[in-house]
């Protein structure tokens, strides 16, 4: 004798599964990825209990879900890793160096140390060429390359 099993896919439970799955993602990401969807899911739960017709679930899902997001994401943004950091290498911005091999972007050379580690140099144009011991600013990082300008000393008249 062999027990049957059938599990009807109510819209109950289709809500219930959507919900779940939806806080899950929710709980397993860390930038607020799937939060306005699990909520929508939630409304559209409640309207299958009180046995709303399926477009009314649906348009609830949707409508929910988006006045969610248009709430609750700019708050989200402000709160949620709004103390970016700046890497050690990104603090290499501004700062300014000598340059110890000619930066030449057609030739592909250049090299400057700073901070006591070497970095690949290129120049902002790739026309300019900044010849060796001449001051430079760095102005973005590409890679694993220093974007470089000549470095102008503002000079103060008293």
């Amino acid at each position: 004798m062999m027990l049957e099993i059938t599990i009807r896919m109510t819209p109950i439970l289709i809500w219930l599964i959507m919900l779940i799955a939806f806080t899950a993602v929710e709980l397993l990401t860390v930038g607020l990825v799937s939060i306005w969807l699990a909520v929508g899911a939630l409304f559209a739960l409640i309207v299958a209990a009180v046995s709303g017709p399926i477009w009314l679930q649906i348009v609830v899902f949707f409508v929910v879900s988006l006045i969610t997001l248009l709430a609750t994401r700019p708050l989200a943004r402000k709160y949620v890793n709004r103390r970016i950091l700046p890497t050690n290498a990104d603090s290499l911005v501004g700062e300014v160096l000598a340059v110890k091999e000619t930066v030449d972007n057609r030739n592909e050379t250049g090299m400057g140390v700073i901070h006591g580690k070497e970095w690949t140099l290129r120049s902002t144009k790739d026309e300019t060429v900044i010849p060796e011991g001449t001051l430079v600013k760095v102005t973005q990082i590409q890679g694993v390359k220093l974007i470089v300008e000549k470095y102008e000393e503002v000079s103060s008249c008293n």
